[in-house]
């Protein structure tokens, strides 16, 4: 037997704990060479990614300490012969020890920018000095790399090995997290094999959930036809559909209700859409509805500022306190609005009436300093 074949038989069983499966192991006690199953999750959003493997350790099983020989030698650069097995001088290394590393995710993704279909997949890969590819293989039940065959790949990516603080066990983590994609790397003594996984189209995975949604339970209640009309407002996605939700969410029959909120949906909805004159009638209804409470209009005169509407906002405030008169909320936001509007004096006078009828300390110090930069001359308290 050439030394070539040993080594590849040694590289088999310290990475499997024995060459292959025999029929003893159709009884499971022990980890095979003591390399503990593992996995390892992760969600982008509503996409479900895991990695399930068996952790083998810089010290083999004897004790024997094997750092700085672990890459390219234990486990060798390019294809090997693993002297067992179909794959001959074309065998990947699984990314572990004994079955397969399996690479699961719940949708369709992508893996550094080339796509790779929602499925469970082998995870094997050609280590290099410096660039690596990371395979996925459409196989992902078979015992290790011994019966790898290239035509069953699902996909091949190149990706660039680095260096890592020290990992005496193999393992996957999630080292980068964000709203549409994730990294993951292999992690191993000294060194770190990272790919990134994204989800695209991740907003209208979203949207057709809300879709899916509303023909169940929320359905049902125009709560949840406000609410998704609302998120497409908030995320600026199909101003129509929008429209028709918060439509829907007013008067769709035996579910629908006329109310400020319901309204006010509207009214964004169609300025979303751009249909600025319809938002306007929707609007005036929404704030002349009976509904509509002395905090709504407060909040949506809030709103207005906030937006640079200086005018619309101190509108709102005074049709607040011809509806609710002196309340504290109204003298709040007419003390603002004044202050916008640069009429000091009034702001002043609404500040003073609201001081005294602060409802809490917390509210009470902070409407004291407002009042103190208007006596200041200071309008800048929005």
């Amino acid at each position: 037997m050439s030394k070539r074949t040993l080594a590849a038989l040694g590289f088999a069983g310290l990475l499997v704990g024995s060459a292959l499966p025999t029929s003893a192991q159709l009884i499971h006690g022990s980890p095979s060479g003591d390399n503990q199953k593992s996995s390892v999750s992760q969600w982008i959003g509503p996409v479900e990614i895991n990695v399930t493997y068996s952790s083998p350790n810089v010290h083999a099983p004897d004790g024997t300490d094997r750092h700085g020989k672990i890459w390219g030698e234990l486990v060798p650069y390019g294809m090997a012969n693993l002297g067992f097995g179909t794959c001959g001088e074309q065998c990947p290394w699984r990314g572990g020890s004994n079955e397969n590393t399996i690479f699961r995710v719940s949708r369709d993704v992508t893996i550094d920018g080339k796509a790779l279909p929602a499925g469970s997949y082998g995870l094997h890969f050609i280590p290099g000095k410096d660039e690596w590819t990371v395979i996925f293989s459409k196989n992902s039940t078979s015992w290790g790399s011994f019966s790898y065959d290239a035509k069953e790949d699902a996909l091949r990516v190149a990706v660039k090995a680095q260096a890592n603080p020290y990992h005496e066990w193999l393992s996957y983590d999630f080292i980068d997290r964000d709203t549409d994609h994730a990294t993951v790397a292999l992690a191993w003594e000294d060194l770190a094999v990272p790919f990134t996984i994204a989800v695209p189209g991740l907003d209208e995975i979203y949207v057709q959930g809300i879709r899916n949604q509303l023909r169940t339970e929320p359905g049902f209640s125009w709560l949840g036809w406000q609410q998704a009309s609302q998120y497409l407002v908030t995320h600026k996605l199909h101003p129509d559909e929008a429209i028709l939700w918060a439509q829907n969410a007013v008067n769709l029959a035996g579910i629908g209700q006329e109310n400020f909120n319901t309204l006010a949906t509207l009214a964004q909805a169609q300025t979303f859409a751009g249909k600025t004159a319809d938002a306007k009638a929707t609007m005036d209804k929404a704030l002349a509805h009976p509904s509509a409470g002395v905090l709504d209009l407060h909040q949506y005169g809030r709103q207005l500022l906030q937006s640079g509407d200086k005018e619309g906002a101190l509108r709102v405030f005074e049709l607040n306190a011809k509806r609710f008169p002196n309340q504290w909320p109204v003298n709040v936001g007419l003390m603002r609005g004044y202050a916008a509007a640069g009429r000091t004096k009034e702001a002043l006078k609404a500040g003073k009436l609201a001081l005294a009828q602060a409802p809490d300390d917390v509210n009470r110090t902070n409407l004291k300093n407002l009042v103190a930069k208007l006596e200041a001359g200071d309008n800048a308290i929005n």
